[in-house]
């Protein structure tokens, strides 16, 4: 009797998930294209004119999201000025990607290089919050030719004490993981998502309205969630191999953190990066948590534009120079 008691309250969780999945899908539906590269479909929504003066300006965003959280805040002001591409990562939002272990920066570098590349983009500014952070130094490395210069907004950069949090370890175990994603994560995390969210703006508040506005519920769907899992746990090995590499950056950066940021330290992030790669120029707010693009979007904005003067700047005297 236990075992079919389990059994049911597993498959009706199954079917709220499923209901649910259809539901969040119909309320936030892709706003882009879709563009293939290998290994995965990524949906990319372009702002601004096509042909605006300057370099174009790319967003991406974190872990736990999708590009709704860079748009709201920066892509559609910056796309007065500016052609903004903004990307959903690969395997979030609407993107998908083959393998659930393509996690890593580099893959996913790889996987944005070539999507810029279709897009007939061949150098932009690069900007990139949290997990993407760690991204971007991935796409100055190893596509220097793609990238002008790079934004790291409250990045992931190097490794840390400590892990990614419980339920992310334990739903990264195989079966495990996708059973807790086909039954019990979306009627958990609708029921978390607003609290969660409002840890991650600590110590600014929330804005209201914005867990809707930004589609955050997505990362609620089973694959997605999955992918997100894989992105987190396997985010730390890689910081241990990339972060050796930082000096080897030759492009123009600039990083905007809080220093009260209870989710990626300043300390063992921002400050260490900016010693490793002198060009960096590094701007942290006071009680600032990690949510910049929001609650510090002027400064932010203001700091893109001041890089790509700098990068056209360059552009300008290396021209005259020949």
């Amino acid at each position: 009797m236990i075992v079919l008691a389990v059994v049911v309250v597993l498959a009706v969780l199954a079917l709220i998930t499923q209901v649910s999945v259809r539901a969040f899908e119909r309320n936030y539906p892709p706003e882009g294209k879709f563009i293939d590269v290998k290994g995965a479909r990524l949906h990319v929504v372009e702002l601004g004119p096509a042909d605006a003066p300057g370099l174009p300006i790319v967003l991406v965003h974190g872990a736990s999201s999708s590009l709704q959280t860079m748009r709201k805040p920066l892509g559609d002001r910056l796309a007065k000025d500016h052609r903004v591409i903004l990307i959903d990562r690969p395997g979030h939002g609407w993107s998908t990607r083959d393998n659930i272990a393509d996690s890593t920066p580099a893959i996913q570098a790889r996987m944005i290089d070539e999507a810029l590349g279709k897009l007939g983009i061949d150098r932009a500014i690069l900007v990139g919050h949290s997990w993407a952070g760690s991204l971007m130094p991935a796409m100055a490395l190893d596509y220097p030719g793609r990238v002008a210069a790079i934004v790291m907004l409250s990045p992931v950069a190097y490794p840390w004490t400590g892990g990614v949090g419980r339920f992310n370890k334990v739903a990264s175990i195989p079966i495990v993981g996708p059973l807790l994603a086909y039954t019990i994560t979306v009627p958990l995390g609708t029921f978390l998502v607003d609290s969660g969210t409002r840890y991650v703006f600590a110590p600014q508040a929330m804005p209201d309205g914005y867990v809707e506005a930004t589609a955050v519920r997505l990362v609620l769907r089973p694959r997605v969630f999955l992918n997100n899992v894989w992105d987190l746990t396997t985010l730390k090995a890689e910081m241990v191999k990339q972060s050796p590499r930082y000096s080897a950056i030759r492009v123009p950066v600039t990083i905007v953190t809080g220093d009260t940021d209870k989710t990626v330290s300043t300390n063992i992030h921002s400050r260490p990066f900016a010693a490793a790669v002198p060009q960096t120029r590094l701007v942290v707010l006071p009680n600032g948590g990690h949510m910049p693009q929001v609650y510090a979007a002027d400064v932010i904005i203001g700091e893109i534009q001041a890089i790509a003067g700098k990068v056209q700047a360059g552009s300008s005297a290396s021209a005259v120079s020949r």
